[in-house]
């Protein structure tokens, strides 16, 4: 009987229901080895030799896998396809040999590598084996004892100078400055006032049909109005000036698919469509492909293999007709550097013509899978096609007024068909005019505005940042997202992220001391780095010796010469009522907000912070709406009263229209 090696229990059931009976699938349910927890686990004085040990609470495991490989006449380890996959394979490979006392030889062992688990793909891998991949485990190495050396090395200074209980980490850290950053632009942003004008006109002759126009130009310049005295001038203007079509343009634009779903824009679009974490994302995904229903999630490739683009073709001619199939299939062009993750885009692994999945998945899987569905079958159809129109207008009153408006009918929906629009103003239908037709003036519609601040970031705009940024990789934006809030550097409110004053402190303490380390495009080359080490380019030791060495002698001096860091605090305006001398302020630990006395650690007053949203609870009416948190940092809103009261939701609550329980 021939032994698979697989990471979840859910892959290798999967993997069993299609595979004959003398096949034993086993998981290792996640890494059987690990650098220590309770020490540094690197030896930097011999070249930074990783000192990994079988994760606690798995010799058992470790034991029963052992007796079945020891029985197997071939072992096939088919774990994930990228770096941490390569590893757990290659530690599945020592521990046999560490423990089989030379009863498994090594012609047995072999790796296969499949980016969807269904019948074909894994069959395919079996027939063509490979070795372990030498080059993706020193990749895997160089990040781990990297990440170690930044975590282990750098936390302690921080419990030192900043606050006990705090960590570093190369790529969050560079996450928490995107948000502390963004939040000082915020703050020093001032608004400046602009006027946004519009006219209703109307023809004089038919159906007399009304248009909205806006103002653009005022004598051949750009209206820049900035004041209510301008805008008053130009509104005079407007109600007296004479109106005709001055021009319609017309042309036909063509708007092509997205490319498939890579890691990164797939988070993006559940973040953006359904409010979803990149955290839950991901875990529906996984469990989309350890049921083989997706192809592997983890990816940051565009690339579609062609027996799947013509099923694809295939499936379109057949539902849709030929006319949405275009003459030749679309190749998307990767735009990560090295796309070493996976090798295929994400996308269904059978053709069907229901996008949904079965029901024992859940409604979350289904919506997923539905949008991955959807986004596969578009990028293989023709493109729409629309006839835009702008109508510019003119008024004159001694001054010329150029007005302008567009519209935008479809033409041919193309992969819109599958894909339906968003928004409401994408459309508009125009009447049909003609150049120099008479116009009347109904009304003018002054509109005073003022610029806005940058947006703060969500879920899929610091993604689709650090992507851009070349920082970080499929497999860490989840974890990265739900670590920085678990340790209270940032906080998400309205699913947009907030730094908190510990996030600001630790931010601003590793940025003077080290800022070389924790530069955009340092972190970005670095990441680079290890690709390179991915493809043989370059010795992981090196790599870290050079990252090292400078690093290890600043962290001696900042130790000696920085100052501790004061955590800012927000101000009650109450004095204690322990100690009578401090002010109460609020301070954040490591289960959220708290009150304690400004005098801490002189006196150790504390009390519990209580968040109100100044309405009453929508249910019983007496007690006060306030924020609480789950055990993993997820915001939700509350009663006071509870648990007299059990009355929670996700939603904030609104005077006008409170949620229902949930």
């Amino acid at each position: 009987m021939d032994l698979i090696i697989v990471e979840s229990p859910t892959k290798a059931r999967t993997i069993t229901k299609f595979l004959s009976g003398d096949v034993n699938v086993v998981a290792t349910t996640g890494h059987l080895k690990d650098l220590p927890k309770s020490k540094l686990g690197v030896d930097i004085e011999n070249n930074f030799k990783p000192d990994y040990v079988v994760v606690p609470g798995r010799e058992k495991d470790i034991e029963e896998m052992v007796k079945s490989a020891k029985k197997a006449e071939k072992i096939y380890l088919a774990t994930d396809p990228d770096r941490e996959g390569e590893a757990i394979a290659y530690h599945a490979y020592e521990i046999f040999h560490e423990n089989a006392k030379g009863k498994i030889s090594e012609d047995k062992i072999k790796r296969i590598v499949f980016h969807e688990i269904t019948k074909k793909a894994v069959n395919k891998a079996i027939e063509s084996p490979r070795s372990i991949d030498k080059k993706l485990i020193d990749a895997q190495i160089a990040r781990r004892v990297l990440d170690r050396l930044v975590g282990y090395e750098l936390s302690p200074l921080l419990w030192k100078k900043v606050r006990r209980g705090l960590s570093a980490g190369r790529v969050q850290t560079i996450t928490v400055r995107l948000i502390v950053e963004r939040e000082r632009e915020i703050k020093k942003f001032k608004p400046d006032e602009y006027w946004e004008i519009f006219c209703e006109v109307a023809q004089t002759k038919g159906k007399k049909i009304k248009l909205t126009v806006n103002l653009a130009r005022i004598d051949d310049e750009k209206a820049d109005i900035t004041n209510k005295k301008d805008a008053d001038e130009v509104v005079t203007g407007l109600n007296k000036a004479k109106y005709k079509v001055l021009a319609i343009n017309k042309r036909e634009v063509k708007k092509n698919p997205n490319a498939p779903f890579t890691t990164s824009t797939m988070t993006q679009a559940a973040a953006n469509l359904f409010h979803w974490s990149a955290k839950k994302t991901m875990s529906v995904a996984q469990r989309l492909y350890e049921e083989g229903l997706i192809t592997y999630h983890r990816t940051d490739s565009t690339n579609i293999a062609i027996s799947a683009i013509n099923k694809a073709r295939g499936f379109i001619e057949k539902k849709y007709g030929e006319n949405y199939l275009p003459e030749q299939p679309r190749l998307y062009k990767t735009k990560a550097k090295v796309a070493q993750e996976a090798h295929e885009a994400i996308r269904p692994t059978k053709m069907k013509e229901e996008v949904s999945v079965p029901g024992r998945y859940g409604n979350d899987a289904e919506k997923l899978y539905g949008l991955i569905w959807n986004r596969f079958i578009a990028c293989q159809m023709k493109e729409a096609i629309y006839d835009e129109t702008t109508i510019e207008v003119e008024g004159v009153d001694g001054k010329k007024y150029l007005l302008r408006t567009s519209g935008r009918m479809t033409k041919f929906d193309g992969w819109r068909k599958v894909i339906k629009k968003t928004g409401n103003n994408e459309e508009q239908e125009l009447p049909a005019l003609t150049v120099d037709e008479q116009l009347k003036l109904i009304k003018v519609i002054p509109n005073q505005k003022f610029t806005e601040p940058p947006a703060r970031y969500n879920e899929a705009s610091i993604i689709r940042t650090l992507e851009k940024l070349g920082i970080g990789r499929p497999s860490t934006y989840a974890p990265t997202i739900s670590t920085i809030q678990v340790r209270n550097y940032v906080e998400k409110k309205e699913r947009k992220f907030y730094s908190t004053p510990v996030g600001v402190a630790v931010n601003d303490f590793l940025l003077a001391n080290f800022p070389d380390v924790f530069e955009y495009s340092f972190t970005a080359q670095m990441e680079a780095d290890l690709d390179d080490v991915a493809e043989g380019k370059k010795e992981w030791e090196k790599l870290i010796s050079g990252f090292w060495n400078p690093l290890g002698k600043k962290l001696k001096k900042v130790e000696k010469e920085a100052k501790r860091v004061k955590i800012e605090t927000e101000k009650l305006g109450k004095k204690c009522t322990k100690c009578k001398k401090g002010e109460l302020v609020i301070r954040i630990g490591r289960f959220g907000k708290f009150i304690s006395c400004s005098r801490f650690p002189d006196c150790d007053f504390t009390d519990k912070y209580i968040e109100k949203v100044g309405m009453k609870c929508p249910d019983c009416g007496k007690g006060d709406v306030i924020i609480r948190q789950t055990k993993k940092k997820r915001r939700f809103f509350g009663c006071s009263q509870y648990p007299d009261c059990k009355w929670a939701s996700w939603r904030k609550p609104t005077p006008e229209k409170p949620p229902t329980s949930s």
